[in-house]
């Protein structure tokens, strides 16, 4: 269907950096990104203007009324001093609820929770099941709960743990379980669905955003198959704080509002290994403004020619809520691109809102992923079900950060033969799940093939632009350096080098040409532990190189330092660090997540007391269940 998917694609991004220490990558794209084979030993020049810049963005509320103007006076309140004027914030009660979703989308007109194929339907209506037994706060989001304007007190409710375990029906709810399928692992896996998440409804707050709530492990829906709908402890923790960590990274991500523990054990087979055994049982409140993935439009083009039209359906309804200045833009916005091809043909985007849609959806998917990069984060398991089509890095089981420096890192024991979703890799698994959405909306009629591909070479532009800003901000450089970075991220791998520390104390080299050699690496002795004398001459080679290139900016080394601080990060949420606040809260105690969270809320501040939560990982983080991890939760 599009002429330009084939067998095989370049390896892109840092990737192609890292080569030597490659697995041979997945078969992946080719023909239209030929010129990624460069990247990034080549900077190419942006041809064209990305959408998300040249679209303006549409004011679309309605009118507001007199009476709708006074009534939201009465919930206002003037701050004691300064005058600023706030929201009062609502109770559990009083939430500004809407279900757009069920409303305008079609639905199984099943209710009922048996394992089954949900035809001609985007969700089913089902309710919580979870059992509980004195379910327990372990903590909670404030500035998730300001997205919602709900009122801090509210989490000291006796009956909030029932209400967010899904024992106890929110009033305005109306929760449904989402139908998708995906790929897994590079193979078509069918219908897949929220098999133990349920969407509670949407909240639309006072700044007309909509936000939907779900709850991750309240219990089976049809979407279940043969599991049991749960969830556990263990994995509850490391959603809730990545989502809030990386949130506070920069990175756009579904966020987490509470985590309760159900009071109920849950059998889990942590190793797959056919010995299993009880662990605490957890529900997350997750909150994004939409939880569509690639898979949501994926499994109706598969089933024919009725459920095409779902397709359509479900294009508009994404665009209508979550692209609304895609829906308002005209002719006159003059977004029309030549495709690189032979012919001299051109995209005009503003023709086909579709198409249009389809490049924002690719732009934020590689901006993702060129952020990812940045800091070191290996989702684990990049299955199309698992990519979201508002760019948000979604779903976090077996993930992880790097800790030494290893291209081919995979955090997932379930990727460990191939390598699939190893760190190095994540670029050209972006490209092929983007192709896969891609030809599910030619199938369905909403692009064609030259819009198509034309979306494909966008990811290429794209993600190069985001990754070499990314990488020349976290050098402090003034501009791109090809050479350097790619020589640097060479040591950084042969010597295991610390990602995270490396990069934090870089900023302490001077712009000094005059400092004496033995003294060039003074600055880094902390994270380049135990090297010989011939890595020693290597990395003080680069080191030399580099401040000859930060001698050609007017930048003075406070500036630089202050700067790059600013986006290398002093803490992540590494997997020991989450792991030890497991074990605390298995036996009773939160501390150590509440802890963890505060840390994690401030990850580019040197946080005066907290600088064991920047410290290497022990050698018992290298254990099986810790630095990588199954799928089961």
């Amino acid at each position: 269907m599009l002429s330009h998917l084939s067998n095989k694609l370049s390896l892109p991004s840092a990737a192609l950096l890292l080569r030597p220490f490659l697995t041979p990558p997945p078969p992946l794209l080719s023909k239209s990104l030929e010129y990624f084979r460069t990247y990034p030993f080549k900077s190419h020049p942006r041809s064209s203007p990305l959408l998300c810049d040249v679209v303006p963005a549409m004011n679309n509320n309605p009118d507001l009324s007199v009476d709708s103007v006074a009534d939201d006076l009465k919930k206002q309140k003037l701050s004691d001093d300064d005058g600023v004027r706030v929201k009062l914030r609502k109770s559990l009660d009083d939430l500004n609820w809407d279900h757009s979703f069920v409303r305008e989308l079609p639905g199984d007109p099943r209710t009922d929770i048996i394992p089954r194929e949900v035809l001609h339907a985007c969700y089913t209506k089902v309710s919580p099941t979870v059992e509980v037994e004195d379910p327990q706060l372990v903590v909670w989001s404030e500035s998730v709960a300001e997205l919602l304007d709900l009122d801090p007190k509210e989490f000291e409710r006796p009956d909030f743990a029932l209400k967010f375990s899904g024992a106890s029906p929110l009033v305005g709810g109306l929760p449904y379980a989402q139908c998708y399928g995906g790929h897994q692992f590079g193979m078509w896996a069918g219908q897949l669905g929220d098999g133990r998440a349920i969407t509670l409804g949407e909240i639309v707050n006072s700044k007309s955003e909509r936000w939907e709530m779900q709850l991750k492990g309240a219990g089976k829906t049809p979407y279940s198959r043969f599991a049991d709908g749960l969830a556990v402890l263990r994995s509850s923790i490391r959603e809730f704080l990545c989502s809030e960590a990386m949130h506070s990274l920069g990175i756009p991500t579904t966020r987490a509002l509470s985590l309760v523990t159900t009071g109920k054990f849950v059998s889990r087979d942590m190793f797959y290994d056919g010995n299993p055994k009880d662990e605490p049982g957890a529900v997350v409140c997750r909150v994004a403004q939409s939880f569509l993935r690639f898979g949501s439009y994926q499994i109706h083009a598969t089933r024919g020619k009725e459920d095409l039209e779902i397709v359509r359906t479900l294009a508009d309804y994404t665009i209508r809520h979550h692209f609304p200045h895609i829906e308002n833009m005209s002719h006159s916005d003059s977004l029309s691109f030549s495709t690189g091809e032979e012919d001299s043909s051109f995209v005009d985007l503003t023709s086909n809102k579709y198409a249009a849609w389809t490049v924002e959806v690719v732009e934020r998917t590689a901006s993702l992923v060129a952020k990812w990069q940045g800091v070191g984060f290996t989702h684990g398991v990049l299955n199309t079900d698992n990519m979201s089509v508002l760019g948000l890095t979604i779903d976090y089981g077996p993930f992880g950060f790097l800790d030494a420096f290893d291209p081919s890192y995979t955090p997932n024991t379930t990727d460990l033969p191939g390598r699939r979703y190893c760190f190095a890799n994540q670029p050209d698994i972006g490209l092929w799940n983007i192709a896969q959405f891609a030809s599910t909306l030619s199938a369905a009629q909403l692009i064609n093939e030259k819009e198509a591909n034309y979306a494909m070479e966008r990811y290429g532009t794209k993600f190069m632009d985001e990754y070499q800003a990314i990488m020349t901000r976290k050098l402090g450089l003034p501009k791109y350096n090809k050479q350097l970075i790619s020589k640097l991220l060479n040591n950084m791998a042969v010597d295991k080098v610390d990602y995270t520390n490396f990069f934090r104390l870089l900023s302490n080299i001077k712009a000094d040409p005059s400092i004496p050699e033995d003294e060039l690496l003074i600055p880094l002795k902390a994270v380049l532990l135990d090297i010989c004398k011939e890595r020693k001459v290597a990395w003080t080679s680069w080191v030399q190189s580099y401040i000859q290139e930060l001698s050609a900016s007017d930048t003075s080394d406070e500036e630089r330092k202050v700067s790059m601080n600013s986006v290398n990060p002093r803490y992540i949420l590494r997997n020991y660090l989450c792991q030890s606040a497991i074990d605390t809260a298995e036996s009773g105690d939160f501390g150590g997540v509440r802890r963890l969270l505060k840390v994690m809320e401030r990850p580019y501040d040197d946080q005066p007391g907290m600088e064991k939560y920047a410290r290497l990982p022990p050698a018992w983080a290298y254990c099986p269940g810790v630095c990588m991890l199954s799928c089961s939760s």
